[in-house]
């Protein structure tokens, strides 16, 4: 399975290293929808570079887009699209019978309260020692699918490729499109 990761790329060469694609950012992570980084790092990712993009760029609703809204911690944001083994095991809270098993209901896993999302995670990263990571919708588009990775899934990742992104991107474009940002070129 391909899944695509927008973060705050150092420009390395080795995926594995501090803020390269397949880094787990454990030392940032805190505030997220799943992040406990006292038991385990993780990455979020989603199906498609539409829906990762757009997590990046929703805080700047209806603002011209600038190159520095581009930037995370003076880091260029870039997609990377990462191979996730086929064999590997995601929790799917977009399941029903998933979340009838684990007596969850959609509010609570749709929630941006991080005092349910981050015990919840916590709980399933626990109950399944096996699986990958978490699956969920995204808050902007129910159609497309979210997926919080746990550092764990780390040997079952692959990096295909990554890209540094700029305001002439058509992701980017598509993305800010969706949030009525208006692209600021510099003159």
């Amino acid at each position: 399975m391909i899944l695509h990761r927008c973060f705050a790329w150092g420009g390395a060469t080795n995926p594995h290293v501090v803020d390269a694609p397949l880094w787990f950012p454990r030392v940032f992570q805190g505030d997220g929808r799943h992040d406990n980084p006292d038991t385990y790092g993780c990455l979020y990712l989603a199906d498609r570079p539409l829906a990762c993009i757009a997590e990046q760029l929703a805080a700047f609703r209806g603002q011209r887009l600038m190159p520095s809204m581009l930037l995370r911690r003076g880091l260029s944001l870039a997609l990377a699209d990462i191979e996730l083994s086929d064999d590997a095991t995601l929790v799917d809270l977009d399941d029903p019978r998933t979340l009838q098993r684990e007596h969850l209901r959609p509010s609570r896993v749709a929630t941006r309260d991080r005092s349910v999302t981050q015990p919840q995670a916590l709980e399933l990263y626990k109950r399944h020692p096996d699986a990958a990571g978490l699956r969920w919708w995204s808050r902007w588009e129910a159609l497309w699918a979210n997926v919080t990775l746990f550092d764990r899934a780390a040997p079952a990742l692959r990096l295909a490729t990554v890209r540094a992104l700029t305001l002439d991107d058509p992701a980017v474009l598509e993305a800010a499109d969706l949030f009525g940002l208006r692209v600021m070129r510099a003159t």
